[in-house]
């Protein structure tokens, strides 16, 4: 009886969103999507309010740059800005309201954070658990402090069983990630079915993107790893077919900072996310950067597997968290791992460690601004910060894929010691809130970093998002030239591009491949530089940190097909 009412309470409610939207028009994406990930509160200014204020420095200074905006956790909060919700259906007074965020999504495509995995201790569900009232008193998971969770897989090193003075004696709930984020109980089918609504309320408000955070801890079973489990996976596709179902024109984005084969299984068989965050990324184009060795990146590249069918990757390099160390596990040895973290530190980076079942910690995550973790290599801190940042992006940026860069990589922020020290945690050294005055006297003022980085990333996005060849689906091909490049063929029938960057301080020259269509006025374009080559040259020389993106023409601007 309980399957069948469940269900049936489920096909209402998709119906009665499906009516709101017309079946999909268009192709999911192209080449001219790129997300910019950003909290509401990022920028301020003394007057507005926030997300008002970053509408309009979003109207000014990006469109026609991005067309996407993922607004990280926007709802009242006790704790971890903004990742523990107090009430998922409100906006937070300090940044606006509704209204403001449907402002934004009038001229981006609106990305908006599933908080899933657990609430605030002060969600009025988990008061509901403490005095013993429907509906929250069945939407935790207690245990005896003495039960055996030595199996369960830990992104933390606080205790899994926290503490709660209830109406008749203290329990001990469950709570992966601090004791003010307690846990739901999914197995409750009440719960699945208020998180569907609040999903597909969040549809209504305009998000065309939906991120399932820490989706991978969903579902728990003593015995297990509770992470990962069949049920969880069961719940992604189940989102996926609603969305196929009530809202074809969204996109279902899993985020799961675990080793990449980990990673890619909610891909699942083109039946859960549309999407999945492209973790190993970020620590492995560092410490290419770092090293001056590309060897690692490139061949993790020609063995990623390509997205299966109407799925595709979010590729990044930093985001409202620190760069997560689990997805090198597999890709580089632990001394190098253990190097990296070390320069991190010498860098101005702190560390953060998760348990083990043995009780031994080990690092989990790099908390530092990524422009600040690029200030140097293995040899020291040098002045090349700028262009050896740019490189990475554009590294990013050419990968196959949707783009996304974190608003403090297009500032090019430092590390905020002083947000640190207000909050207490490490994470706020990549979580600056920028006064709006401040930033855009920076931006304006020739040679700083800020400026430098802002024009030159918007320049290569805009340019990006021209190119055929870089649609998310386009075939790509990574080519071996060597430790000091990494190198990548990006080819449609409409247009190949290849994509060459210098991942060292030296000057290095690179072998150009056959042209494809060689013979008289036959040239390499450089989209990036706007320069010329003719087919013949041989070899082309790349600055410290250069990249080009070149493209096969013939005099007088032909394509070769």
């Amino acid at each position: 009886y309980q399957v069948a009412a469940t269900l049936g309470r489920l096909c209402r409610l998709v119906a009665e969103h499906r009516r709101q939207y017309p079946p999909r028009q268009r192709e999911r994406w192209n080449q001219e999507d790129t997300i910019l990930i950003t909290y509401g509160s990022s920028i301020q200014d003394q007057e507005g309010r926030h997300l008002e204020t970053l509408n309009r420095f979003l109207v000014q200074q990006l469109t026609g740059t991005v067309n996407s905006v993922h607004l990280l956790p926007i709802f009242p909060y006790s704790s971890d800005d903004g990742f523990a919700v107090i009430d998922y259906r409100e906006v937070d007074a300090g940044l606006g309201d509704w209204q403001d965020v449907e402002h934004i999504g009038r001229d981006f495509n609106l990305m908006l954070d599933l908080v899933i995995n657990h609430c605030s201790r002060e969600n009025l569900w988990f008061i509901d658990f403490i005095n013993n009232v429907a509906p929250g008193k069945d939407w935790f998971i207690e245990l005896d402090p003495g039960t055996d969770v030595s199996q369960v897989v830990r992104p933390r090193t606080s205790p899994l069983l926290v503490p709660v003075h209830t109406h008749c004696c203290v329990k001990h709930v469950w709570a992966t990630f601090s004791e003010d984020q307690i846990d739901l109980n999914f197995a409750n089918p009440e719960v699945l079915l208020e998180f569907i609504s609040i999903f597909l309320f969040y549809v209504a408000r305009g998000a065309r993107f939906i991120r399932l955070d820490a989706i991978a801890y969903l579902w728990k079973q003593l015995g297990t790893r509770c992470i990962h489990l069949r049920q969880t996976h069961e719940v992604v596709k189940l989102l996926r077919d609603i969305i196929e179902a009530a809202a074809p024109h969204c996109v279902l984005i899993t985020e799961t900072n675990v080793p990449n084969g980990e990673n890619i299984s909610y891909f699942g068989n083109s039946d859960e996310a549309h999407m999945v965050y492209q973790f190993s990324l970020p620590p492995l184009l560092l410490h290419a950067l770092y090293r001056g060795d590309a060897s690692r990146l490139t061949r993790w590249a020609q063995d990623y597997p390509r997205a299966p069918r109407d799925c595709t990757y979010l590729n990044f390099t930093a985001s409202h968290d620190g760069i997560g160390l689990r997805p090198l596990e597999g890709i580089l040895d632990p001394e190098e791992i253990d190097e990296l973290v070390g320069a991190m530190r010498e860098y101005g980076g702190y560390v953060t460690m998760r348990s083990h079942a043995d009780g031994s910690e080990t690092p989990y995550e790099i908390n530092i601004t990524y422009f600040d973790a690029l200030k140097g290599t293995w040899r020291g801190e040098d002045e090349l910060q700028v262009p050896r940042f740019l490189c990475a992006q554009t590294v990013m940026l050419a990968l196959q894929g949707i783009p996304a860069v974190y608003i403090h990589s297009l500032t090019a922020t430092p590390n905020d010691y002083t947000g640190v020290e207000h909050s207490g945690r490490t994470r706020s050294i990549n979580r600056h809130r920028w006064r709006l005055e401040e930033l855009e006297r920076l931006l304006q003022e020739p040679g700083s970093p800020q400026a430098l980085v802002f024009d030159e990333l918007r320049r290569r996005l805009r340019i990006r998002r021209q190119q055929p060849a870089f649609h998310p689906e386009s075939d790509q091909q990574t080519l071996d030239l060597g430790s000091d490049l990494f190198a990548l063929w990006r080819s449609t029938k409409f247009q190949r591009i290849l994509a060459v960057s210098n991942m060292t301080e030296r000057v290095v020259s690179v072998d150009l491949p056959a042209h494809p269509c060689d013979g008289p006025g036959a040239l390499w374009r450089d989209l990036i530089g706007a320069r010329d080559y003719p087919s013949g040259v041989g070899h082309i020389v790349l600055v410290p940190y250069q990249s080009l993106w070149l493209e096969p023409r013939r005099e007088g601007g032909g394509h070769p097909q």
